[in-house]
């Protein structure tokens, strides 16, 4: 029994370590604007889904053939297409990562359940099925947290970056320069500072360069992100193209808009410390000053106690 739990926590060890291991390189990924621009043409002529089940069934190595024997379970194309999703929100474009993020999961999944299952392989059925349940659970919700701390990461660090470089793309707007200029030279200039905002800029340009339309382009990063402030900047863009009005200005504006959000968002943070710092003090802290304080005290009241006793029988 201990050499089963032993083998349990090594395997569930060695799947977690490789869980953070593909997390850790999620955001090493480079973005290919013009693959994605391609095979947005092709699903123009035949249907999406079609479209990967058919990529996955052709080849291309063997992560595309693990990920094709996964999409033969029922539901597990449509989980698929969700996790890709949601890991494109987390700034993931290549497809492998996105393999090994699905297949780390799928693999950690079993591992549980398997482990849970050899641990409980004595035990009564009812005693199992909780067991594999909550294995189940804990397999499920594990890579999905560690997702949604990447996406939530993500689109902080996009919040953060967008006042700068909004203001810096005014500027470069002043000089004269059109726009696809603009975000390339703002791109290149803050991708070392904010290189997720200046990778989704690239991005937005090089789609335009492969011919979509820049309204669409600016739809797809909004799409991609999910942020509201990006969704405005999208929809000024879009507009002061269309009716001609001076981007650079509303840009300058807007900037200062953004910061001074971004200073409220601060401040509130600031103002929930307090509240989020009572839950440790009164869990961890006071104890230990009770202790502290409370049990010298404690400790003299009952020595003298009992020598008072004692002398009273004697």
């Amino acid at each position: 029994m201990v050499i089963a739990a032993a083998l349990f926590f090594i395997v569930s060890f060695i799947t977690l370590v490789t869980l953070l291991w593909c997390g850790f390189h999620l955001f090493a990924a480079q973005d290919n604007p013009l693959e994605d621009r391609l095979e947005e043409l092709q699903s123009n002529t035949v249907g999406v889904t079609q479209m990967r089940s058919r990529r996955r069934r052709s080849g291309g190595g063997a992560l595309n053939a693990i990920l094709y024997a996964i999409s033969l379970f029922p539901g597990a194309e449509e989980w698929l297409r969700d996790t890709e999703k949601e890991l494109q929100a987390a700034g993931v474009r290549s497809r492998a990562y996105i393999a090994l993020y699905s297949i780390g999961s799928v693999l950690f999944l079993c591992s549980m359940l398997g482990g849970m299952l050899w641990l409980q392989w004595e035990n009564e059925l009812a005693k199992k099925i909780a067991g594999l349940a909550a294995a189940f659970i804990l397999g499920w919700l594990l890579p999905r947290q560690v997702h949604y701390r990447l996406v939530a990461r993500y689109k902080r660090r996009l919040n953060e970056a967008l006042p700068d470089t909004i203001d810096l793309l005014g500027i470069v707007l002043g000089t004269g320069l059109a726009l696809d200029q603009a975000l390339v030279r703002v791109s290149e200039e803050m991708q070392y500072i904010y290189p997720e905002l200046a990778s989704e800029f690239y991005t937005v340009v090089m789609q335009v360069k492969a011919g979509q339309e820049r309204s669409k382009a600016f739809q797809q990063l909004v799409r991609r992100t999910g942020i509201e402030d990006i969704k405005s900047l999208s929809a000024m863009i879009v507009q002061s193209e269309r009716f001609g009005t001076s981007l650079a200005h509303a840009l300058k504006v807007y900037a200062e808009a953004l910061r001074t959000r971004r200073k409220l968002r601060a401040e509130a943070a600031i103002g929930k410390a307090g509240i989020k710092m009572l839950f440790p003090i009164v869990l961890f802290i006071l104890p230990a000053l009770f202790v502290i304080t409370l049990v010298p005290g404690l400790l003299s009241v009952l020595r003298d106690l009992k020598g008072g006793i004692g002398a009273g029988a004697r």
